[in-house]
């Protein structure tokens, strides 16, 4: 066997993010000339983001919540299930900790346990009602998590205003703010940024690791991976189906009660009407960029979180709407798929190619001799 890196396929395989960059750029540059905004001055401000302490904290303390997000869809996406119903989850999730944080006094490592524990519990329940649906009466979850991100909606505002008291300083209502200790401290990660780094990135980082642990290294990976290929060829291979499904959407769930944690422990303190939503639609898209891969779904993370971070200066120094973001954002995410399914096509015709040329290149077999000839 040749061990030798192959530089064709390398650069087949960073021919995909290339050419989704090239089509996102003259894509976006020619809505800008539609509308008549200023092209250089655009791109300019977009990569001077980069530059400013301030913006690359925000930057990653973004991307560590969209990275939760991305990780919760990805792993139904690993199954061939669409979690959908990640925002309901993570906001049904996180409100329950912050209720259950409010109301206990603990030390500081078990405070936070418990939160981080109360959270995903509930959302991995939450989300189980879609997998027991989908199991036993083939409800699919498309439809059952998108209706549970309604009810879990509503069911929020109910609970909220039964337990809420005023957030100081405005017409906010919230729960009641965490002790301080239920709270993680900022890390000074960024040099001169006033901004710190959300303590949870080292969570974040160990759920990336235990993630492609669990994925590539284990049987339940295994056995989750051959499902979302071919249900088919799991049965009869001795895989439970009906049992992946369930554990797979638990899991799910459970990852998505971690999208909220970062800002629930580490800046707002407490579940209000302002805390972030659509989240779990964000993971979505940055799960389809980093191809359900760790390193992938992080790199996908920190691109989309900086093109959220560039909408305020695009506003204030260019002077037009941060709408433009949000068609760059979704210009990158089709031109990866277009561009990862023209790649894989083209392999598909060279790994052809390859096979035809061995078999031209065999000998023709031998017509056999008759005995005493």
């Amino acid at each position: 066997m040749n061990s030798r890196l192959d530089p064709r396929r390398i650069l087949v395989t960073l021919a995909a993010p290339l050419m989704a960059i090239v089509f996102a750029f003259i894509i976006t540059s020619l809505v800008l000339f539609a509308a008549d905004d200023p092209i250089v001055d655009t791109w300019t401000t977009i990569l001077d983001v980069g530059s400013q302490p301030r913006s690359i904290s925000l930057i990653v303390n973004s991307a560590t919540v969209f990275y939760f997000s991305a990780l919760a869809v990805a792993i139904g996406f690993r199954m061939n299930l669409f979690n959908i119903g990640v925002d309901g989850q993570y906001r049904l999730g996180v409100f329950t900790g912050a209720v259950v944080g409010s109301a206990v006094s603990l030390p500081k490592p078990l405070h936070i346990l418990v939160i981080v524990l109360t959270s995903m519990i509930v959302s991995a329940l939450w989300a189980g009602i879609a997998g027991i649906l989908k199991v036993t009466r083939g409800v699919s979850e498309v439809i059952s998590t998108i209706m549970l991100n309604a009810i879990a909606t509503g069911l929020i505002a109910y609970l909220l205003r039964k337990v809420a008291v005023p957030v100081a300083g405005s017409n906010n209502i919230g729960t009641e703010l965490l002790p301080g200790s239920a709270r993680i401290g900022g890390l000074g990660l960024i040099p001169d940024s006033p901004v710190k780094i959300y303590g949870f990135i080292v969570v974040a980082a160990l759920a990336g690791i235990g993630y492609s642990v669990l994925l590539s290294r284990t049987r339940f990976g295994f056995d989750l991976r051959a499902t979302g290929r071919s249900e088919s060829a799991a049965v009869a291979s001795g895989v439970n189906v009906k049992r992946m499904i369930v554990i797979s959407m638990l899991l799910s769930g459970a990852t998505a009660g971690l999208v909220g944690m970062p800002v629930l422990l580490g800046e707002a303190y407490s579940y209000s009407l302002a805390f972030p939503a659509g989240l779990g639609f964000t993971g979505i898209a940055i799960a389809l960029l980093g191809r359900n891969h760790p390193v992938g779904i992080a790199i996908g993370a920190l691109l989309w979180a900086y093109l959220d971070v560039s909408g305020n200066p695009l506003q204030i120094l260019v002077g037009f709407s941060s709408e433009i973001v949000t068609i760059m954002q979704g210009v990158i995410v089709l031109s990866v798929v277009v561009a990862y399914e023209l790649v894989r096509r083209f392999r598909i015709s060279q790994e052809q190619r390859r096979v035809a040329r061995a078999l031209e290149a065999q000998p023709a077999p031998r017509e056999p001799q008759g005995v005493g000839a």
